[in-house]
């Protein structure tokens, strides 16, 4: 079984920056994706970045140069970095970790970004 936890999302100004973490503990295998992804009322989930264990990555077009993905691996967590943060930013963030091979995906609580002056 696999439990991330996450941290980071609150409050911020627009043009501000966030800085969100997610921890992954339990059974960790390497070869694994983990992601950032978001999510507002009446609307599908949709990816905002993911990083492989190998350091790939990709960014949803809307979030590039503005959002920085990172991954500790011994660590087992990931970042995002979100500068330049804009209102139609607000959002429930989740957290994912998928298993490459055999594509189980685990998803975090979700923390809660709000852009607003």
């Amino acid at each position: 079984q696999v439990q991330l936890v996450e941290s980071g999302g609150g409050l911020v100004q627009p043009g501000g920056s966030l800085r969100l973490s997610c921890a992954a503990s339990g059974n960790i295998f390497r070869g694994n994706a983990m992601g950032w992804y978001r999510q507002v009322p009446g609307k599908e989930r949709e990816l905002v970045a993911r990083i492989t264990t190998g350091g790939n990555t990709n960014y949803a077009d809307s979030v590039k140069g503005r959002f920085t993905i990172s991954r500790d691996n011994a660590k087992n967590t990931v970042y995002l970095q979100m500068n330049s943060l804009k209102p139609e930013y607000t959002a429930v963030y989740y957290c994912n970790l998928v298993f490459i091979l055999s594509r189980d995906s685990y998803w975090g609580q979700g923390t809660q970004v709000t852009v607003s002056s």
